[in-house]
């Protein structure tokens, strides 16, 4: 058996446990000294291993380096990190991979800029408020899989990201006051790089077309735009051209309203302070 043999008719998160087992066995390695040469512990690589647990993309970048597999897992991570995301998302994760120009009107703070701590505190709190508790494995494969996503703002060539953010977002903290500051300096590190845009819609600018839903614009390097609206239980993705330019013409208003780059990173540091 060899490693092109090991995912016929499997999940991607099967399929990365089966390699990551058939590495490990190839090495002639036991799960305990596996454990004890990269300091993961057994039980977690026995969870890899038979699925049960999607790891962070550094864990498959360090387990690549040890068995000198190049990109192998990382390449079988990043398909199996979209199993943990609900089917009508996917449609738009295959989008947002490619996307030369992204645009969002966020009424939270996005996944994309989310720190880990941060993405954790929501989503744990996400979880309480489902009539099904997840449990914290469940809570941290999400957590996961939201950082993994955030590889897109550094590959090449990278996507104009233009973020709109609701006032509201930078209002509503989580409990953990260390946790929040993070957040707000992750924020204005983001508001830093040469591709990214990041805007505050105050309050004042008062209502407005988007006030109760997320907005996402996607351009390819070729194709017509896409828009991917999301809101409490929902999310739909939208190609109809009219339907795409009348959110396009409210973003615009949006992006018209709201506080220039150099003033929302000044809003940010003043919440800092504050």
């Amino acid at each position: 058996m060899d490693e092109h043999s090991l995912g016929e008719g499997v999940s991607k998160r099967v399929l990365l446990g089966r390699t990551l087992r058939f590495l490990r066995e190839k090495a002639g390695k036991s799960l305990g000294q596996l454990a004890e040469e990269t300091s993961y512990d057994k039980s977690y690589l026995y969870r890899l291993e038979t699925g049960e647990r999607l790891s962070k993309r550094a864990v498959m970048e360090d387990l690549d380096r040890y068995h000198g597999s190049g990109d192998l897992l990382v390449g079988l991570w990043r398909d199996a990190r979209k199993e943990v995301f609900k089917d009508k998302y996917k449609e738009f994760m295959e989008l947002e991979d490619t996307a030369r120009v992204m645009w969002m009107f966020q009424l939270r703070v996005p996944g994309l800029l989310q720190t880990e701590d941060y993405a954790r505190a929501v989503l744990s709190g996400l979880s309480r408020a489902q009539t099904t508790v997840g449990n914290g494995d469940e809570v941290e494969e999400q957590v996961a899989a939201r950082m993994g996503r955030q590889e897109l703002l550094y590959r090449r060539p990278e996507p104009n990201v233009r973020v709109i953010l609701d006032e509201g977002a930078l209002r509503r903290q989580v409990p953990q006051k260390k946790v929040w500051v993070s957040q707000l300096s992750r924020l204005l590190d983001a508001a830093e790089l040469p591709t990214v845009a990041l805007q505050v819609l105050p309050y004042a600018a008062g209502v407005h077309d988007l006030m109760s839903s997320d907005l996402i614009l996607l351009w390819q390097r070729v194709g017509d735009p896409v828009a991917y609206v999301e809101g409490n239980g929902f999310g739909q993705l939208i190609d109809d051209p009219d339907k795409v330019l009348s959110f396009r013409l409210s973003y615009d208003l949006l992006r018209d309203a709201a506080l220039t780059p150099a003033e929302s990173t000044a809003f940010i540091k003043r919440l800092l302070e504050d």
